[in-house]
This record gives C-alpha cells, sequence and structure tokens, in this order.
C-alpha cells in the first residue's frame, strides 16, 4: 500500500485526486492540505510515500514546499498544475511527473504506477533527489536571460511576443515584479512574463542600478524621482513617469542608504 498525501488549496482539485485514486486500492490518502505551511508540517508527521503537489498556491507555492522540506527528504512527489506546455519542458526534461488540471484519471493513474515502479528501485531515493534538486536549479534560475561574460550581470532578457521573441536590454527595465511563478518584466510602460522567481535574479541583477525595494519588486533605481514616507514605517518610490511602488521596511535602507 503506497501512502499518498494531497496537496492543493483548492477542496475540489482535492477532491478530483481522491475520486481518481477510487481506481487504484493500492494508494491509501493519509491526508490532506490547503497551503503550503500545512504541506510542510504533514509531510514532516505524516512521511507519506508520494506527494499529489500543487504547483501555484498563494503564499507558498509547490517550489517552496520543497525548499522547506529539503529535495533529499522529499516524498515522490506528482505536480498538479495548470502551467501551460511551453512553461512544462523543465518538468519532462527532469523527469518529473504532472498531471494537468482539469485532472484526467487515466493521466494521473498513470502517473501513479510510473512513481510505483520507481520507488522499488535500491536508488530510488537518490535518483528521485537528483531529479528533484536539478528541477528546482530550473525553477530558481529565470528563464530567457543572457549573461554578460565580463561582469557575470544579467544582460538582456528574451521575451515572447505572440509567435515571436525580442530582446530587452536589462538596463532598459524599469522594474521586476513577482507574479507567482513568473517575474513581470516592466519596460516602458509594456511588461512581458518570463518564467521564474525573483530571488533567482538576486545576485545576478548590478546591485549598482538594481536593487531590491519589496519581497515582489526589484527596481532600478536609474528610474527613481524620489522616495516619499508612508504609513507604518513605509515609503513610496515615485518614479520619473508616475508610477508609485511601495518600499517595504524590510528593503527600505537598501534603497535609502545610496541616497545619501
Amino acid at each position: 500500500m503506497m501512502r499518498a498525501l494531497v496537496v492543493d488549496d483548492e477542496p475540489l482539485a482535492r477532491e478530483g485526486v481522491r475520486l481518481c485514486l477510487h481506481e487504484d486500492p493500492e494508494v491509501e490518502i493519509v491526508g490532506e492540505a490547503a497551503n503550503g505551511e500545512d504541506a510542510v508540517d504533514a509531510i514532516a508527521g505524516l512521511r507519506p510515500d508520494l506527494v499529489f503537489l500543487d504547483v501555484q498556491m498563494p503564499g507558498m507555492d509547490g517550489f517552496e514546499v520543497i525548499d522547506r522540506v529539503g529535495v533529499e527528504s522529499m516524498p515522490a512527489v506528482i505536480f498538479v498544475t495548470t502551467f501551460e506546455q511551453h512553461a512544462l519542458r523543465a518538468f519532462e526534461v527532469h523527469a518529473a511527473d504532472y498531471v494537468l488540471k482539469p485532472l484526467q484519471p487515466k493521466r494521473l493513474l498513470g502517473s501513479v504506477r510510473h512513481v510505483r515502479r520507481s520507488l522499488s528501485g535500491a536508488s530510488a531515493a537518490g535518483e528521485r533527489a537528483s531529479r528533484l534538486d536539478g528541477l528546482m536549479r530550473e525553477y530558481r534560475r529565470p528563464a530567457a536571460v543572457e549573461t554578460e561574460a565580463e561582469t557575470g550581470w544579467i544582460s538582456w532578457i528574451r521575451v515572447s511576443e505572440k509567435d515571436a521573441f525580442s530582446l530587452v536590454g536589462v538596463e532598459d527595465v524599469d522594474w521586476f515584479e513577482a507574479d507567482g511563478n513568473y517575474i513581470r518584466v516592466h519596460t516602458g510602460g509594456k511588461s512581458h512574463l518570463i518564467r521564474g522567481v525573483l530571488r533567482g535574479l538576486d545576485g545576478r541583477l548590478d546591485p549598482s542600478r538594481f536593487v531590491r525595494i519589496h519581497r515582489s519588486i526589484i527596481l532600478n533605481v536609474t528610474r527613481l524621482k524620489h522616495v516619499r514616507p508612508w504609513f507604518g514605517g513605509q515609503h513610496v518610490a515615485v518614479l520619473r513617469d508616475g508610477t508609485e511602488l511601495r518600499v517595504s521596511r524590510t528593503y527600505r535602507d537598501l534603497l535609502l542608504r545610496p541616497m545619501f
């Protein structure tokens, strides 16, 4: 019997997994979690063999759950996602099992059979951790960026526009904004989505130009007009085009320090 944990912020999605698994008498659902924090606790407490893990959850998403648990301690995972087809390449490259919403019972049960076979190998745990580690590395690294060899800083970003793509110079970016499992690149009144997370950009942007001002915003300080106080010790960064961005207390000093 394989013990499974279902993690999804949508009750209907959790119920969908349950209904699909009725067809497999060798899987026992030992628990559910509706958010990342509860998932981390449930994995530690229940020690399941398999986790059905929603990728896109508010607060702590599925990848952050793996970060917290650690790839070496993570059970087998079947990712549950609404990612578009082109964004699934990372799962396929790293041989990660995934199912798309809305769930298809045949696909989900096929993934369960694949996981069951993989658990029987002597080196299963090490191979699983290696695949997860590779997937996490790719997830953390923003897609479509080019690095300047001499400086090590990102110099270009490739963005999709309908059926084509274009290159945006990093110096032309006004600010980067976290948007779920993507980064929204704001430039010249337009915005583009690239796959990745902001923490994957930290350390890859020229610190003389880009400063973290909020957990979800990295600002190009050359666009800054002035900073004014706001409520609760926070500040507002006013850009030259009139855009106002909140500066959190956590990152306030990073922005204000270069101004003195």
